[in-house]
Parts: structure tokens; sequence; C-alpha cells
């Protein structure tokens, strides 16, 4: 498995996992806001402050983007292109989102493939202020309560990047602010909608099929299904024996579950998408045990009784 080293100290914790609930909703994001303005404001008036996202049909203009690239410098093993602005409407495909916080405001990291005015596919990093929908989108999206991404300092990759977190949900925020005086029995805590979820984030040089199921053990977990799905990867080596050897990816889950193999221990059957720093596009399932993180990759695991 191919690794890649990063200008910071390697941390201790490569795999982290927050446990709370997760509720399933359809939406349709409808035009003339930001990508980054509708799902917030989805998201804030369902009374959560995290969700992840599959977004499928719909168009943007204007639209703008970065694709993965090489570094300018030592401070990154890895980097950002510079911005590209589609000239006309861009048809979405399909796109990935993890929306969190990131310094108590509102922000989402989103990958998508595409296809623009003259009809070439794409893929890459969108810029969530700058693509304004165009064409109303369906979403599929995953509210977190109790938990959430939170971008903070990786000092690792010398990044700011999504990290799971406890985070109070914004009903939960109003009751713990009632007076002191008032007993338990008068405001009891809500109990949050939804079904049992954990965010989770892997670090770099960690094969992202082995984390989840190493996971999966140590919560008893047999079976599950990811949802949302953002990343990247060093590389990729699909099980159908296809190799993508630029190092340089961004990526997003297009399809991700854990079930119990023939000796009843998980394992996790991830199908992506995945642009590298050349442009070229490719999508598959990855082959268990030789895709390891590059910089990060954040989702929601699901466990299915």
């Amino acid at each position: 498995m191919r690794s890649i080293v990063h200008p910071g100290p390697v941390a201790v914790d490569r795999f982290q996992c927050v446990g709370g609930r997760i509720e399933h909703l359809e939406c349709r994001l409808a035009p003339g806001a930001s990508l980054l303005e509708a799902i917030s404001d989805f998201v804030s008036a369902h009374g959560a402050q995290s969700a992840v996202l599959t977004l499928r049909g719909g168009a943007f203009e204007p639209f703008s983007y970065v694709m993965p690239a090489e570094s300018r410098s030592t401070d990154h093993a890895v980097y950002f292109s510079d911005r590209f602005d589609a000239q006309g409407e861009v048809q979405l495909l399909v796109a990935c989102v993890t929306y969190g916080l990131r310094e108590n405001l509102s922000f989402l990291h989103c990958h998508a493939d595409w296809r623009d005015a003259q009809g070439r596919l794409g893929g890459g990093h969108l810029l969530p202020g700058d693509v304004v929908i165009s064409q109303s989108i369906q979403a599929s999206v995953w509210l977190m309560h109790g938990m959430g991404f939170v971008v903070d300092a990786d000092a690792e990759t010398n990044f700011s990047l999504f990290q799971p977190r406890v985070l109070k949900n914004q009903d939960q925020s109003q009751s713990s602010s009632q007076s002191p005086n008032q007993s338990p029995s008068q405001s009891p805590s809500p109990v949050a909608p939804g079904v049992s979820g954990y965010a989770v984030r892997v670090a770099p040089n960690v094969d992202v099929c082995t984390a989840l199921e190493q996971a999966c053990r140590a919560h008893g977990i047999n079976k599950a299904v990811l949802h949302g799905g953002v990343g990247s990867l060093v590389g990729a080596c699909f099980d159908d024996g296809r190799i993508v050897e630029s190092h340089i990816t961004e990526v997003f889950i297009r399809h991700g579950v854990i079930e119990p193999g023939r000796d009843g221990q998980p394992v996790a059957a991830i199908d992506i998408s995945m642009v590298d720093y050349t442009g070229q596009l490719s999508s598959g399932r990855l082959q268990r045990g030789k895709n390891a993180v590059l910089v990060t990759f954040e989702m929601v695991l699901e466990p299915v009784a």
C-alpha cells in the first residue's frame, strides 16, 4: 500500500469516531441560492448543526471549483490547484457533502462529478459559496444529532479539516439555557430523532476499508451502511485490477456497505468516484487493504440490524 509523508508529527489517533443519532430526510434544493446557503438553511431549519448529503441532478451557474494538485511549498505534502470558473451552466451528476461548522459558522466540503456546457465530464472540489443552484437538486440528507463535524487544525497535514465532535443541537442548546432552578422532571431532555450512528474520520496512510472494519469490530457492529463520504486517497487500487498511479486525488463515496464475510467478521465494500491531479476520472470498488488515505476521509456510519 502506497503512503505519503506529511510535514507535521504523525497523530496517534488514526481513526476518529463520535457517536450520536442520524435522521434521514429527502428534499430538493431550490434555484437561486449558493450551495452553502441552501444546505445551511435546510439543516438549521431542522434543528441540526451538521449533516452529510448525497446530491443528484440539477445544475449550477455560476460554477467554481479547484482540483487536487502538487504542493508548491514544503508547508503541505499536497495542495489545491488554482480556481477554475466554468463557462455556462454545469449539470450536476452526483456529489457528496460534509456539512458542519468552521469557527462557529456554516461550512461544507463537497466533491462532485459533473458535465459542463460543452459536454465535457469533470470532477473536483466545489467552492461552496461560489456555486449557485440554477436547476433544483435532489438531496438525500442525514442530519446529525448530538455529534457532527467541526473544522479544526490538523498538525500532521498542516490543513484545517473536518473532525468529528460532540455537538449540541439547537433545541438542546435552548433547553440547557433554561433556569437552573428548573428540575430535570420539569424539562426532560428531548430524545433526538432518527437512529444510532457515528461520525468518523480516517487519517492519512490508513486503508479506508480496513479502518472501518476495525471500527465495526470494536463497536460490535457486523453490518452497516455508509452515508456521505468525502476525502482523498494515495491513488487507487480497484478490485478489478485497475490502478490509478497518480497519487494526488479527490474522492467521494457512491455506495458503501459493511457486511459479514464468510467468517462472520465485517467486510467493507466501497464504490467511489475519483479525480486525480492530471484530471483523469475513474470509479470502481476499492480493493481492501490497498488504498491509503491521502489527507482525510470523513463520513457517517450507520449500524444496520
